[in-house]
């Protein structure tokens, strides 16, 4: 069924291509942002310049709409000051789905973040207590921004029991264009310091193109067959890595407990949710 779906941050790196992935697959898009798209939308979608932080403006860019999909976001600590991220990022969600409720709007999807299980940006030496790390592995933070979307969770949780709301979090690893994903994987697995570090987040990462299309398939199945508040894992089938995943996490830390086979070059994260419930599962991978 078509929607005309409301999409904030429609001018950013996920933004523009889920516009171009609803309009290609028949919906109509009001893609939203606090600056102009870098480039002339495709046919079916229209912009409107919109602050995040005040419910009336984004209201009215909703009117008319029967989906969102909430992407307007800081999308990394330390470039700002925390107290920026994380207001800047908390207010836009509450708003988007305080705007939301009042239209009376009944699913979306807003994007969360393999960040939100805190190893990414913990100032100690942390990694994720078990692989593959599934939807219910704890969420430790340390800053601004791992914190910024474990509250925007809960705050989807909140409507979702309130308001009988159908809403998919999905947590992205890092969001990678295929020209970008060589030069970040090579220097993994050169440099032992580079190593360690993207072991923080098991050197996960997940397509543009597939990241879009599970923001769409979450819209989608959200509105068909409603499911309440969802968490999902959105990352690519396999690691950045040249070293086969449980020798690598062997090498990174002994203490990690292995609770599955993760064969050859397997992704240490769990997405079998998202393609139970979604129909989702990463079609690009850097190795084709």
């Amino acid at each position: 069924m078509s929607e005309r779906v409301l999409v904030t941050g429609g001018s950013g790196r996920l933004g523009t291509q889920v516009v171009k992935e609803l309009t290609d697959h028949g919906h109509e898009v009001v893609a939203v942002d606090r600056v102009a798209p870098p480039q002339a939308l495709p046919p079916g979608a229209r912009f409107r310049q919109v602050d995040l932080a005040d419910v009336g403006e984004i209201a009215g860019a909703m009117k008319g709409c029967t989906a969102f999909a909430h992407l307007g976001a800081i999308p990394s600590p330390y470039r700002h000051a925390d107290e920026v991220v994380f207001t800047n990022n908390t207010v836009a969600t509450f708003s988007v789905l305080q705007a939301a409720s009042l239209l009376g709007l009944t699913h979306g999807a807003i994007a969360s973040s393999a960040s939100a299980y805190g190893t990414a940006w913990s100032p100690h030496r942390m990694f994720h207590p078990y692989a593959p790390v599934d939807e219910a592995a704890p969420l430790r933070n340390f800053d601004a921004y791992g914190l910024s979307k474990e509250v925007d969770e809960r705050t989807a949780e909140m409507f979702c029991r309130r308001d009988t709301m159908s809403i998919a979090c999905l947590r992205f690893h890092w969001v990678a264009r295929a020209e970008e994903i060589p030069h970040r994987s090579g220097a993994f697995y050169h440099d032992e310091e580079q190593f360690q570090e993207g072991g923080r987040g098991f050197w996960g990462y997940v397509d543009l193109r597939d990241a879009a299309r599970a923001v769409r398939l979450a819209v989608e199945v959200a509105g068909a067959e409603p499911f309440g508040f969802q968490p999902f894992n959105i990352m690519g089938a396999d690691t950045l890595l040249d070293i086969p995943t449980e020798e690598a996490i062997l090498r990174l830390s002994p203490e990690i407990e292995l609770r599955a086979p993760l064969p050859g070059f397997a992704s240490a994260f769990d997405c079998s949710k998202a393609k139970a419930m979604l129909g989702w599962e990463p079609e690009f991978g850097w190795r084709d």
